[in-house]
């Protein structure tokens, strides 16, 4: 797995590539605006130049762009289904400007509308985002929910249904968080529980379909549904089932982002955490055997196990 984080824009586009570079990231997620705001000040073409060549000069193995906060593309509330749907095409236009292999979203919820008619809305939000940027080059993430409320996406076959009913497999995937999949009832601590979410996964989702990772522990205890991030190795999920992750062959080459919580010190805490999965990720690291090799699918469902 590409180790990295999630690295702020307070100075600069191109100065946060070079941050996480200079923490040990090999991959970098960022917001590209305020993440509290419905829409923010144009990516300057300045800035998109200095971005992409700070991550070529930088040898970044991958970006991320997260979208904001507030959009909800399976509300049913039609006001706030079309600005959300505007400020997604926002958000995945600064991402193409960017050179972003990623765009990591938050499905949203239903809001008591149901699961079908969430999902539903969600797809058509997807397919006409896709429309209005048919040659876009920038894969749509949908992360996974940790089960609170009304939320889409808490488990593989709603994510499923999403990518089946935009039908643009080449333009779609998902970002699995670590923290989300625990609380929704995901197991990963032990060699077992590990090995039983990749043949759950591979029979539901696809293993093809996961094109980056959150790497976050979890305050809360298994199938809480509580979204509550912790440091590597300090939380329920434990060091061990970060071994079993970063370490299998299968995710070799997809990107693993820290969204762990910092403090005072800056991002002290994101260079130990980065420690920490890079000794684990190691032949004969602490904490976890190496996970039995498993083949990534090239299409949607392998029947190998």
């Amino acid at each position: 797995m590409w180790l990295g984080a999630h690295i702020g824009i307070a100075d600069g586009l191109a100065e946060a590539v070079r941050t996480g570079r200079n923490l040990g990231c090999e991959a970098i997620q960022i917001f590209s605006k305020s993440p509290q705001m419905w829409a923010g000040p144009p990516v300057a073409p300045d800035a998109a130049v200095a971005f992409r060549a700070a991550v070529q000069a930088e040898g970044l193995r991958a970006t991320a762009v997260h979208h904001g906060y507030l959009a909800n593309l399976g509300s049913p509330k039609k006001a706030t289904l079309a600005r959300s749907r505007r400020a997604f095409l926002d958000e995945l236009e600064r991402a193409e400007r960017l050179g972003a292999d990623g765009l990591v979203f938050h499905p949203g919820a239903h809001l008591g509308s149901g699961v079908d008619a969430g999902l539903a809305t969600l797809a058509e939000s997807l397919r006409l985002a896709l429309a209005k940027v048919p040659d876009g080059r920038v894969r749509i993430l949908l992360e996974n929910a940790a089960g609170q409320g009304t939320a889409l996406g808490s488990n593989f076959g709603e994510l499923r249904r999403v990518l089946d009913a935009v039908g643009s497999p080449e333009r779609l995937g998902v970002c699995l968080d670590t923290c989300h999949l625990f609380a929704s009832g995901v197991d990963l601590r032990t060699e077992a529980a590990y090995g039983a979410f990749v043949d759950r996964l591979r029979a539901e989702l696809g293993t093809a379909t996961v094109r980056a990772f959150h790497l976050n522990d979890a305050k809360a205890e298994l199938g809480s549904h509580l979204d509550r991030h912790e440091n590597i190795g300090r939380g329920q999920i434990g060091a061990a089932g970060f071994g079993f992750l970063v370490r299998d062959p299968l995710w070799a080459e997809v990107p693993g982002y820290l969204e762990t919580p910092l403090d005072e010190h800056g991002y002290d805490r994101y260079a130990a955490d980065l420690r920490t999965l890079q000794e684990l990720r190691s032949p004969g690291g602490p904490a976890a055997p190496a996970a039995p090799a498993r083949r990534r699918e090239t299409g949607r469902i392998s029947t190998v196990k």
